[in-house]
């Protein structure tokens, strides 16, 4: 089972059970009450009305924002157990186990500002996740280290899309994450609706992505197509968001097409 048909069944976003061989017990204090959190929760309803009921994408809501939390927190671990050292933290002098709160507040927060506009969304969901954390950051860190995880959470939104590259290992996990959303078209790249073009046909094509530790790279990024089609959807949208990321010497990605009677591209690696 991929990790984002765990979650959608209802499986636990995140395991503070797991072993790690870092430190999470802040994680696991924040993440239940971002959860829970009855603000964002609404942001994250409302933020799909532009995006689907009135510019036609697809799902930018609940869904989308669970299953980017699910993989970027599992990238996370990945490229922790490979042995790569993130900066986001650490150059602000935060501990180690902040990583994982920035990254967890970044995922959830991303797409927030979709219930101003599609268009530019990056940008206006700076200033609603700058007032959502200036409440909700208080409740677990003094004011400076508030200001300080403000200041990485707020960096790695901005940098989910390709106008800024991200400038800390934090900030990459957020931009890859958002685009290893792309099982059975939920692709970020908008379709035409009825349509037969390259984007539908793409959208549709990849049936499973997982991640798991890499015996080349810190991660492996194992995705299965079932139609040829799926290529576009890899390189157009997943290698574009990989380039510039900070992670493109620690995650590789393979794309195999499973249906036997479409050999076309049977094997891809990145």
């Amino acid at each position: 089972m991929s990790d984002t048909e765990d979650t959608l069944n209802g499986g636990r976003v995140y395991d503070p059970e797991a072993d790690h061989a870092f430190p999470d017990e802040k994680l696991n204090e924040v993440l239940p009450a971002l959860l829970d959190d009855e603000e964002v929760t609404t942001l994250l309803e409302a933020q799909n009305v532009n995006a689907v009921t009135r510019k036609g994408y697809n799902d930018h809501g609940p869904k989308h924002i669970e299953i980017v939390l699910n993989r970027a927190l599992r990238l996370y671990d990945l490229l922790k157990a490979g042995g790569c050292e993130f900066n986001g933290a650490a150059e602000q002098g935060l501990d180690e186990a902040d990583e994982a709160v920035i990254i967890a507040l970044a995922a959830q927060l991303h797409d927030i500002g979709h219930i101003v506009h599609r268009d530019n969304h990056a940008y206006y969901s700076i200033p609603l996740a700058a007032d959502v954390l200036d409440r909700f950051l208080p409740e677990f860190y003094d004011l400076a280290d508030s200001v300080r995880i403000k200041a990485e959470v707020l960096h790695a939104i901005l940098c989910h899309h390709r106008e800024e590259d991200p400038l800390t290992l934090e900030a990459g996990v957020i931009r890859v994450a958002d685009a290893l959303d792309m099982e059975r078209g939920r692709s970020r790249i908008p379709y035409e609706k009825g349509g037969r073009g390259i984007n539908t046909l793409s959208s549709r094509a990849i049936k499973d992505v997982v991640l798991k530790p890499g015996d080349e790279s810190a991660v492996l990024v194992e995705i299965e197509m079932v139609n040829a089609a799926g290529v576009y959807q890899v390189d157009n949208l997943l290698k574009a968001k990989l380039d510039g990321s900070g992670l493109e010497d620690h995650v590789r990605i393979v794309a195999v097409n499973t249906k036997s009677d479409d050999r076309l591209v049977e094997r891809i690696e990145l």
